[in-house]
């Protein structure tokens, strides 16, 4: 049975260990982790500080994407088992975690590939925009708001 046991958007500081305890089970032999974390450049530009906000149906949205993952990452006989996903919103500083991800499958291959398609369909589909503040006093937003 695959499951996602974490779908989570907050305004508080985010856990790589949680993340890795919601995917831990005895049937995965690899477990894949993307950790991003906010730096202090974009473009050439030096940012200064960020803040991230989010639709009100961010969680329905993060999970129907994990749902999708699963569903197309899992063959039979090395599935996906569990998959975690947590990304902050509110006020950040550089170094501070924006977003942990991870899949836990029988095999590594499939860890690998989850794990990375979940985090590319969550930047491109799930509704969380950032805004960016540059040393230079300039901001700009990232992404635009979709429904």
């Amino acid at each position: 049975m695959e499951e996602i046991t974490l779908a989570s958007v907050r305004d508080t500081p985010l856990s790589v260990d949680e993340v890795l305890a919601a995917v831990s089970d005895p049937r995965a032999g690899g477990t894949a982790v993307f950790i991003g974390t906010v730096r202090d450049h974009d473009h050439g530009r030096d940012v200064a500080a960020l803040s991230y906000t989010a639709h009100p149906t961010v969680e329905d949205r993060l999970r129907g994407v994990m749902e999708k993952v699963l569903a197309d990452t899992s063959v039979p006989g090395r599935p996906v088992v569990r998959m975690a996903a947590t990304h902050r919103v509110g006020d950040l500083e550089i170094g501070d975690l924006a977003v942990v991800v991870a899949a836990a499958a029988a095999h590594r291959e499939e860890a690998f590939a989850a794990c990375r398609r979940l985090i590319d369909d969550l930047k491109a589909q799930v509704p969380i925009w950032k805004q960016q503040a540059f040393q230079d006093g300039d901001g700009e937003w990232v992404g635009e708001p979709r429904p």
